[in-house]
């Protein structure tokens, strides 16, 4: 059985581990429109994607097993933060790799969907893309952070600007969504314009998934003190 040390030192190594790879995984999906949009080869970029995808529901399983199968005397004194909140962060795991499972779903609908890309809806999927792979960039270190606070019982983090971010970014995809939609089904709209809807909602559940995941670790944090992830209305 791994010492609470250990314990908290593995829980860090492979979620560190975890984040790089999702990193890795959205941050092909910009290069792979890239790749389509200028007619090269993205058949590469698709399976990379796949198998970092892969890589990443194997690594989540390791991760929310480690947490479920330690008891209190595993977990030890230094993270009974983790204890107490066993149930929500393996929820909170398992909702940060619907990240990866969306940016597979997204690569594999344009390889077998094929929308033309000269026009503004392909753009502005391609703006999408970029918010993303903001958000996930932002997401690694919130997560990252967050998870340090809660292996100390005596941690203190303040995540306010980077849970912002976030939540910007979503309301920009927001609009990117709605205007690729408008776009597509104005008048002189373009072809396919249900392919672009199809293509925009399945952007806007990703950046939402992100924005969630933020959801979900304030409310975490609300329960432990020293870890703020909202401004205290009572100071603006």
């Amino acid at each position: 059985m791994p010492s609470d040390a250990d314990f908290g030192d593995q829980l860090q190594s492979q979620t560190a581990g975890y984040l790089d790879r999702l990193d890795d995984c959205v941050g092909l999906l910009p290069v792979v429109l890239d790749e389509y949009a200028a007619g090269d080869d993205y058949a590469g970029t698709i399976e990379e994607i796949q198998t970092i995808e892969s890589e990443c529901d194997r690594t989540i399983r390791d991760i929310t097993g480690l947490i479920t199968n330690a008891g209190p005397d595993d977990i030890g004194l230094l993270n009974t933060r983790i204890n107490y909140n066993e149930s929500a962060l393996v929820e909170l795991f398992q909702n940060v790799d619907t990240v990866a499972n969306l940016t597979e779903r997204i690569a594999q609908e344009l390889e077998m969907m094929r929308p033309p890309h000269d026009n503004d809806c392909f753009r502005g999927l391609r703006e999408m893309s970029d918010e993303i792979r903001t958000m996930t960039a932002t997401l690694e270190r919130v997560l990252e952070r967050f998870l340090a606070s809660l292996r100390d019982t005596d941690a203190s983090d303040t995540l306010i600007d980077e849970i912002h971010d976030i939540r910007a970014a979503e309301t920009r995809c927001d609009d990117l969504r709605n205007d690729v939609i408008a776009t597509a089904f104005r008048e002189d709209g373009i072809d396919h314009p249900l392919m672009y809807r199809e293509f925009a909602i399945l952007f806007d559940d990703l950046a939402n998934t992100i924005e969630d995941i933020t959801d979900q670790i304030a409310i975490i944090a609300s329960k432990e003190p020293g870890i703020v992830t909202e401004i205290d209305p009572d100071l603006e």
